[in-house]
């Protein structure tokens, strides 16, 4: 009898708790909507963000906030989602970073444990620049020359496990370079321009107007094919490499979120990214909109974790 009880009363809790979760899914959302960026005002993550903010705030009938939290390669920002709780109101703005650093850097966290998948929003191509004063015109010559150099040469990200980050170690690695990594939060493409760090891999939409105005110089991308906007930029894949990739940004939120609410703000979301204006904005800034479901998410973040993993392992052993 003691045993009989004891299982209607946690039948009769679960009950109480699947009631409990649904009446508040059903009311979600009703109050604001905090979405953390673990990258400083401006970066690529911060600006994509803040072109969807207005049109979720005007479909979920409720603001949603951006807060800046950068550090750590973007993982101090998703260590405080996957610990926020699990009711909708506190979300990520999650990019490849977010998958790569808990191998590299030993955090609290696993995304695949502590985060829930919501949708992809759009993939942005990488772009490999330098300085005018580096005397390298290609990847080629670029090769050749920090093999000359005995200590190398400096190039800049925006952090630490970011896809600007492991494309260059993955040439670095494929050449046995010796190239050195300076991290940034902000302010990489000041220094890049004043000639402070010779060389550095961003999002192409970031770099396309510098290197048309000739202030950077451009030397591959990892998109499939040469983009309109800049026919002499070869490809990576075109130089032999096997490098077709590009910074992605998606919505997350802590781990155990109420599957209605997923499924409201991925729904909600790929009604925006569908809206006209805001299509031809994001492809404007040279991003693709890929909307997929929390399921094709999940699997295309675990296929991003195992294809990159090996990269930043193998860039840590150098730190």
């Amino acid at each position: 009898m003691p045993r009989l009880m004891a299982a209607v009363l946690g039948i009769g809790i679960l009950l109480a708790g699947m009631a409990a979760g649904a009446a508040q899914a059903e009311d979600y959302p009703s109050r604001p909507i905090r979405v953390v960026v673990g990258f400083g005002p401006g970066a690529v993550a911060d600006v994509i963000l803040r072109v969807m903010a207005t049109r979720m705030t005007q479909s979920l009938g409720q603001q949603l906030v951006v807060e800046n939290r950068p550090g750590a390669g973007s993982s101090l920002g998703a260590e405080y989602v996957a610990r926020a709780p699990k009711d909708g109101y506190t979300l990520l703005m999650c990019t490849v970073a977010q998958t790569i650093n808990p191998a590299m850097n030993n955090l609290s966290f696993d995304f695949g444990k502590d985060l829930a998948p919501i949708t992809l929003l759009a993939n942005a191509p990488q772009m490999l620049v330098a300085h005018p004063s580096l005397p390298a015109n290609d990847v080629r010559e670029l090769i050749a020359l920090a093999k000359s150099q005995p200590d190398g040469v400096q190039y800049a990200s925006s952090g630490v496990g970011t896809l600007g980050h492991l494309v260059v170690e993955y040439v670095a690695k494929r050449h046995d370079l010796k190239l050195t990594h300076i991290p940034y939060n902000t302010a990489a493409f000041a220094d890049i321009i004043a000639g402070r760090v010779p060389m550095g891999s961003f999002t192409w939409g970031a770099a396309l107007g510098q290197v048309q105005s000739g202030t950077l110089r451009a030397l591959a991308v990892t998109t499939e094919a040469r983009r309109p906007e800049a026919t002499s930029v070869p490809t990576f894949k075109e130089l032999g490499y096997d490098l077709v990739a590009s910074t992605w940004f998606s919505f997350s939120g802590p781990k155990g979120l109420p599957k209605e609410i997923v499924q409201r703000l991925n729904e909600a979301t790929i009604r925006i990214l569908e809206l006209p204006e805001v299509k031809k904005r994001v492809i404007q800034d040279a991003f693709d909109p890929k909307p997929l479901t929390p399921e094709q998410l999940l699997a295309f973040m675990e296929a991003e974790t195992a294809r990159w993993t090996p990269i930043a392992q193998a860039a840590m052993k150098k730190q």
